[in-house]
């Protein structure tokens, strides 16, 4: 299925609508998702800082939007990231399962189909926290940390480089796992809510994060076979794999640093270290590309909550 850029604009428009359902997003929250609008560069017929403010300013409604999908997979797709958009932070708010219901009725979804879709959403986006067993205490193996940052890096690279909007999802988890376990292996027993709190610190809101990653498939056409295996050119979808590769890196890497110093660093220096390591994580991509490719076709999305909760 070939995407107009008439159903673009109003998949992105959907999921700016289901960014801000829920009401309660903190000011950290908002403006990291305006500036990831402002940072999706316009492709000459899309918008993405226009479209945020039509949101915010109800100029682009709902209703208009979910009419502008006229086929079933369009339609399916829009209802699929809306979910994974409410999911991202957590649990959904009655105001998102509101919000959800809305959409399904305006996208003619049936609701059986979408139920089955939110359960699965749900079930990645409360994965267990359980780390992976690590040589903890004061004899903390940092070599150890390192490959596992990096295993992480590349695992969530590869899960960029798919279409399906659960493979988008699971990115989220597992960086949320990867910092609970270095918490861990430093002797710190961490909660969604801290791990949620100090990526914020940073400036990677999930939310915000998840928008960021189907704004960048949209944009550069990689979901235009929905549904579909492979996407059909790796190539094409090489930045979002770096974002999403460094993004990982620089977290795992802030992490360690901040536990390994008694969470003693301070939130602009976190800040600068990470702004570092995001750097230098997109550098790194370039190496490692083959390595995620590789992992990419290895993905069984089927088996996405069994992959996540393996971490």
């Amino acid at each position: 299925m070939t995407m107009t850029s008439q159903e673009q604009h109003a998949l992105l428009v959907i999921s700016l609508h289901a960014a801000f359902a829920d009401g309660s997003k903190d000011a950290r929250e908002r403006e990291q998702i305006k500036q990831i609008a402002e940072s999706l560069v316009p492709d000459g017929n899309i918008n993405m800082a226009g479209l945020y403010q039509d949101v915010l300013l109800k100029r682009r409604t709902l209703e208009h939007s979910a009419a502008l999908l006229e086929s079933h997979e369009s339609r399916q797709l829009a209802y699929e990231m809306a979910v994974c958009v409410c999911d991202a932070d957590g649990v959904r708010s009655a105001a998102e399962n509101d919000f959800l219901e809305t959409l399904r009725v305006l996208l003619k979804i049936d609701a059986a189909q979408a139920q089955s879709f939110a359960n699965e959403a749900d079930a990645l986006a409360e994965a267990p926290l359980v780390a992976v067993p690590l040589e903890s205490g004061p004899s903390v193996d940092n070599a150890v940390l390192d490959k596992s940052v990096l295993n992480y890096s590349i695992l969530n690279g590869a899960l960029e480089l798919l279409p399906q909007s659960l493979a988008s999802m699971a990115i989220l988890p597992l960086q949320m796992k990867m910092v609970y376990s270095i918490g861990k292996a430093h002797g710190y027993e961490l909660d969604r809510e801290h791990i949620k709190d100090f990526a914020a610190t940073l400036g990677v809101g999930m939310t915000g994060q998840y928008v960021e990653q189907m704004g960048r498939k949209l944009l550069g056409g990689l979901l235009g076979k929905v549904g579909g295996g492979m996407l059909g050119s790796l190539g094409s979808a090489a930045t979002g794999a770096a974002f999403s590769f460094a993004t990982t890196y620089a977290l795992g890497k802030v992490a360690q640093q901040y536990y390994g110093n008694g969470r003693s660093i301070d939130a602009a220096q976190l800040k600068q270290v990470f702004a570092q390591m995001f750097s230098q994580g997109k550098q790194m991509q370039g190496q490692y590309r083959a390595q995620i490719e590789q992992k990419a076709q290895t993905i069984d999305v089927t088996q996405l909550l069994a992959m996540v909760r393996r971490g």
